[in-house]
């Protein structure tokens, strides 16, 4: 499985961006992907998971209400929709996909990963 993620930049305190995952090299029935993001000197951590077959999420709380994870099945790819953003999500952020029909916020649950995009968010 091939995980392509894009869509980081700079952006202004307050700003939207939104990261695109595409997938490839596999069907991605019973699968669930997720985001996760990495800021210098933290570790890791789990921003927002969906459930390929119904498109059930969950978000980090300090995330929640800011960003939005979806889905398009005909493009296979994911998609975080980021509003109101702030400088604490300056990040690499990258995409992950695991199989299974439950969403799971831990890295090492996850098979597949690709590689990061930056955002960084400026005051």
């Amino acid at each position: 499985v091939q995980l392509q993620a894009s869509g980081g930049g700079l952006v202004q305190a307050g700003g939207s961006l939104r990261l695109s995952c595409a997938a490839s090299g596999r069907t991605f029935n019973n699968t669930n992907m997720g985001w996760f993001r990495h800021a210098p000197g933290k570790e890791r951590e789990f921003v927002a998971g969906i459930v390929w077959n119904d498109g059930s999420t969950y978000y980090a709380d300090s995330v929640k209400g800011r960003f939005t994870i979806s889905r398009d099945n005909g493009k296979n790819t994911v998609y975080l929709q980021m509003n109101s953003l702030k400088p604490e999500d300056t990040a690499v952020y990258h995409c992950a996909g695991r199989p299974g029909k439950f969403i799971a916020t831990y890295e090492y649950q996850y098979n597949y990963w690709g590689q990061g995009t930056l955002v960084t968010v400026s005051s």
